[in-house]
């Protein structure tokens, strides 16, 4: 049995969940058994409307042994301390695999096996082109703890924007965002408006790859800490990035042509199947 471990929560968001049911939704499609890991209900409910319907919810990284037994094989996706777990997990289970957070997190703990940070799993389903209704849609991320929309509203408010709500914003948030943006979309419908529109804008770099493979003209807003992924990836598939609040630049990105100096690919499995 594979087990993947996705950190989520309100000051995280969802990308490692996006990424996770990508994978194993793909891994399905190959006859491996495979279970998603989560911290919270919502993630759970985020896996369900990702295609994914399988999970358990677990406390922390700590607790992955909890749920996975000897001979098993676990991908921790994950920046949490795991106080030395890890070690013990290499002992325990058939194959350990975990996400780098940095550039420099490369070193492998007896056998686990680190995956770079930039490896890139994306949904097949944004692969299939459709066509694309002109707007400009703002994803900022699944949280907003800070209320760094509300707080930056006359940046915003400077463009015709539609916004896709986080899983995590607070209760009765949206009543402020609507004075905002022309149109509010309910996180459900994430990957259909995302599969649709024109143009992205997003603080989450998952979220900016996963609008470049539908052909979308993608703007990253470089705001948020602790990425999944890093900023030269963008860079990569010509996303352009938009360092703060920067009006100036985000018009002028709006207003130029979608460009891409590679295209992306979807990520290829058998260094995990190999290991199964």
């Amino acid at each position: 049995m594979l087990y993947y471990y996705a950190h989520s929560g309100h000051k995280i968001g969802l990308d490692r969940v996006r990424r996770g049911t990508a994978l194993l939704k793909k891994l399905k499609d190959e006859n491996i058994d495979s279970l998603m890991l989560v911290n919270d209900f919502r993630a759970g409910l985020a896996c369900r409307e990702l295609g994914l319907s399988e999970y358990v919810t677990i406390e922390t990284i700590q607790d992955i042994d909890a749920i996975a037994s000897l001979g098993d094989t676990i991908i921790i996706d994950s920046n949490e301390d795991d106080h030395g777990r890890i070690v013990k997990y290499c002992s325990e289970f058939k194959s350990v695999f975990r996400f780098a957070s940095s550039s420099e997190d490369s070193e492998s703990i007896i056998s686990e096996i680190v995956l770079d940070r930039d490896t890139n799993i994306i949904d097949s389903i944004y692969f299939e082109k459709e066509p694309k209704e002109s707007r400009v849609v703002l994803f900022l991320s699944d949280f907003d703890y800070d209320k760094t929309i509300l707080n930056n509203s006359s940046f915003f408010k400077s463009f015709d924007m539609e916004l896709i709500l986080g899983n995590y914003f607070f209760v009765k948030y949206e009543d402020d965002l609507a004075k905002i943006f022309s149109t509010l979309h309910e996180p459900e419908e994430y990957q259909d408006i995302i599969k649709s529109s024109s143009c992205i804008l997003t603080a989450s770099t998952q979220s900016a790859l996963e609008a470049k493979a539908t052909g979308a003209k993608v703007i990253f807003l470089n705001i948020l800490q602790n990425q999944i992924h890093s900023l030269e990836l963008l860079s990569k598939y010509g996303i352009p990035i938009v360092d703060g609040f920067d009006k100036e630049s985000l018009s002028r990105y709006l207003d130029e042509d979608s460009s891409s100096t590679e295209d992306i690919e979807s990520f290829d499995c058998s260094v995990i199947k190999s290991r199964l």
